[in-house]
Formats: structure tokens, sequence, C-alpha cells
């Protein structure tokens, strides 16, 4: 007979521990072990009765090969973001903060392929169907035949999914909530939620149907739960956006149909989430262009170019340590841009605080952003606006010289097409013809130094390192 046998799993990490501790060993997260049984003893999996496998035909690199089928949604920015529309029988995992839009993008985009004639199915493990509901009548879509399920027991939403057609989309809503027969644990619990992910998973394969699991996000902004999880589905998405803002971004981190750090951007308005056709207008819509300290990034996020606003303050600190301050960039590599700017270029910041901030909530991760920070930076402590309708771009290196970066010709393209008539980059890009701009490229930060620091009001190099120049 089979025994249960206790043991206690990381609810961040996963790890199994045959006793509870305070700390977990692997992740180094307190407070985060719980209790699970499994069976162990006769009966139990290892002690099984292996079956003899079969001979499953192999196949050579060289055959014939199609593309995947694609069933589109209509929603254009989540279309962009899954390479086209989903994939029959793929299952994505879709994480976000609470609040953030992740139901009411999916009511949407559930809504929007009903209207289509697919069969959609909607599964709500946080909500009742009349909530639900009051999100569909605030949405203005309460009229598709989108079929909605108030239930967490996985057996029970695989029988009432086999018992009719399968559908084109099953929302799950979300998966943390979900519990199955086979694990002895709470819902949420690392068993659960794999278990839960893989019979689902197990029915999409089986059905062709796609599936949407929800999940939550932990305070570092990872999906909650076992990363396993991660590993099972086809495409993991984030659902970005700052509390103070109305825009949201979709972002891609994996993909197995499709590229990969794909953005699609919304806007949240009182009607639902709105798509951005072009989101280098909105992040720049409310630019002031005389202002010192502000300079334009053109930045690439997945195949899109995105134009943004890099603002800058230096002002005189009065501490004895003075303060730095990043919002939407890493803050290791602004203290990499400001040794750089001391030891080659001698502009003098270690006595003032610096605060560095993306318009519009914005995020950037590619180091193509490094001449734009500084260029930011040197026109706010000389307090003198860039020049007018310019963008920047490019790698800055521990020795002061420019790297070049790629996708030069997208960049330039997205500039010119909103009004911007002069680019600075690095040398040695890409050779681009773009009419209309005026191409400036330099091959070290001191040379945008010298340019930016003539006829500042005040001195940012020494003597010796002017002579030099």
């Amino acid at each position: 007979m089979a025994k249960n046998r206790i043991t206690f799993i990381c609810q961040n990490c996963g790890a199994v521990h045959p006793r509870w501790e305070g700390r977990c060993d692997s992740c180094g997260e307190w407070n985060t072990l719980a209790e699970e049984s499994e069976a162990s003893g006769v009966g139990a999996g290892p002690g099984r009765k292996q079956r003899k496998g079969r001979v499953v035909p192999m196949e050579l690199l060289d055959g014939d090969t199609k593309d995947s089928p694609r069933v589109e949604t209509n929603v254009a920015e989540l279309d962009r973001v899954t390479g086209g529309g989903f994939v029959p029988g793929s299952a994505l995992l879709l994480g976000g903060d609470p609040g953030i839009g992740k139901s009411t993008l999916l009511m949407q985009a559930s809504a929007a392929l009903a209207q289509r004639g697919h069969g959609v199915v909607y599964v709500s493990g946080e909500e009742a169907v009349a909530q639900v509901r009051l999100r569909a009548q605030r949405l203005g879509v309460a009229s598709q035949p989108v079929q909605l399920v108030a239930e967490t027991n996985v057996e029970n939403i695989v029988t009432t999914l086999e018992a009719g057609k399968p559908p084109a989309l099953v929302v799950l809503d979300s998966i943390q909530t979900l519990w199955t027969d086979t694990v002895e644990s709470a819902p949420g619990t690392v068993s659960q939620v794999r278990s839960s992910a893989q019979a689902m998973i197990r029915y999409a394969k089986q059905s062709g149907a796609t599936i949407v699991l929800v999940g939550h996000v932990t305070k570092d902004g990872q999906i909650a739960g076992p990363r396993v999880v991660e590993h099972m589905v086809d495409a993991v998405l984030y659902f970005e956006g700052e509390a103070g803002h109305h825009f949201r971004i979709l972002r891609t981190v994996k993909n197995r149909f499709g590229p990969t750090d794909e953005i699609g951007v919304f806007e949240m308005s009182d009607k639902g989430l709105r798509q951005v056709s072009n989101p280098s207008e909105l992040f720049l819509g409310e630019r002031h262009k005389a202002a010192p300290g502000a300079a334009v990034f053109a930045g690439i996020e997945g195949r899109r170019p995105v134009l943004v606003e890099i603002q800058a303050l230096v002002a005189q600190s009065s501490l004895g340590t003075p303060r730095r301050a990043v919002v939407g960039w890493d803050s290791s590599r602004l203290a990499m841009i400001l040794a750089v700017l001391e030891a080659h270029c001698g502009v003098r910041l270690g006595g003032h605080d610096v605060y560095l901030n993306v318009a519009g909530g914005f995020r950037i991760k590619e180091p193509a952003a490094d001449l734009a920070v500084a260029a930011a930076l040197v026109s706010s402590l000389a307090n003198k606006p860039l020049t007018e309708n310019s963008v920047y771009f490019g790698e800055v290196s521990l020795s002061g010289h420019l790297r070049p970066v790629s996708q030069a010709a997208g960049r330039l393209k997205e500039a010119g097409k909103l009004g911007f008539d002069r680019a600075t980059y690095a040398k040695g890009s890409e050779v681009v013809k773009a009419p209309g701009l005026k191409l400036d490229t330099i091959t070290t930060l001191a040379d945008l130094v010298v340019e930016l620091i003539s006829g500042a009001a005040e001195p940012l190099r020494d003597d010796a390192d002017a002579g030099k120049e």
C-alpha cells in the first residue's frame, strides 16, 4: 500500500527539501517552504512496473516543412507580439502586475475572435460569471458569443471542454487558482501549478486549441510559481506598465513560433485598452524641445524602432555622497557612463546629484542608449539645450570610444518619419542613406562633449584635458 511521504517545496524556485527550514538553500528566500505530500512505498511512482516503450519513427533535417498556421485576433498589437496570431495547439503564459490589464486584454482578444466565428471559452478562477459579464459590458463586448466558466478544478474543466467541439481559444485566469485531484496540496503551490499547467497543455496538444494561462507576478516582477511552467509553454508574455502612466507594454520574452523581445503598445482608457500603432508619437507627445538635459534616443524593441526622450537633471549636491536616481534604465550602466565622462572627458560630476528618467515610464534595456544618456547629462550640467530635432544612439566603451549598433537604418528611418532632421551616432555603423537627415558620426565620447560644451555657461572640463583636444 502506498504511503504519503512529506516533503517541503520552495514556492519561489521549486526546490525540494526533506524538512522545513526558514530559508531556502537554493534561491535564498525566507519563509517560502510549503508542506506537500507525495506517495511513496508500494504503488508509488518509482515503484510502479515500467511498461515497454514503442519504436518511434525518426526524420531527417531536410524534410518538407510548413509554416505554423495562425489564428489572427484582429488585435494588431497582440498579433505582432505573438508573431502573427495564435498557433493552434500552443500554450501561452501571460504575466503582469495586479490591475495592469491582463484580464481586459484577454477579454478584448476573446471577443474579437468570437466575433469572427471562432469558439472561445473564458475560464475564470478568481471572479464569478457576473463579475466577468460586468467587465464585458464596460468594454462594450457583452454581445459577443464568448462562453464563460467559473471553475478551478482541472478535471472538471477538461471534461467540460471535451464534451463539445474544441474551441479555438481557452483562457485560464489564473493558473495559480487551478487545482487537480492528482496532487494533495493547496491551490497555488508548486506541485498544483505544475500539474495543472501540464494537464491543460496536454489538452491543447491533443485538441488543437490555443491555451492562454494568466500568471501572477512576484515583487521582483517575475511570474510567480515554478520556473518550469515557463519552460513548458510555447510563449511567455509580460504585460508591463507604470501605475502613474496610462500606457501598457506587452512584451514577449519567449516564443517558439516567432521572434522574441517584440513589444506591443496599448493605452488604457475607460473603455479598455486602445492600440497604439505609432508608440514614438506617444512617448514624444509632451516633449519640450528647448529644455536642457533632454535627449531623444532612437531605440529598437524587437523589430520595431521606438523614439523615446531621456531626461537628465544634474544639480549641485549638498550631501557627502551625491545621490544617483534612475527610472527606466540600468543604474549600473549610469555609473559607468559617469565614470567615463569623468575619466576620459574631464566632465566633473563627482559633486553633483544625478537624476535620470526615461519619459513615459518606458524601460530601455539595450546599450545603444549610452550616447543619448551622456548627451542628456552634459546638456543638463552645462544648462544648454541640445540641438533641436536631433536623435542620438551609440554604445560607449570604458575607453570612451563609441561602438556601432545594429539596425541603424531602421532607427534613422523612424526619426525622419517623425520630423527629426539630425542624427548623431557611432562611426562605423552600417552605411545608411537618409534623405532629409544630417548624419553626424563620431568616434569618441569626448568629440560629443567638445561640441556640447562650446558656449556653455560654466566650464565642464579641466584645462589640461581641454588642451589635449
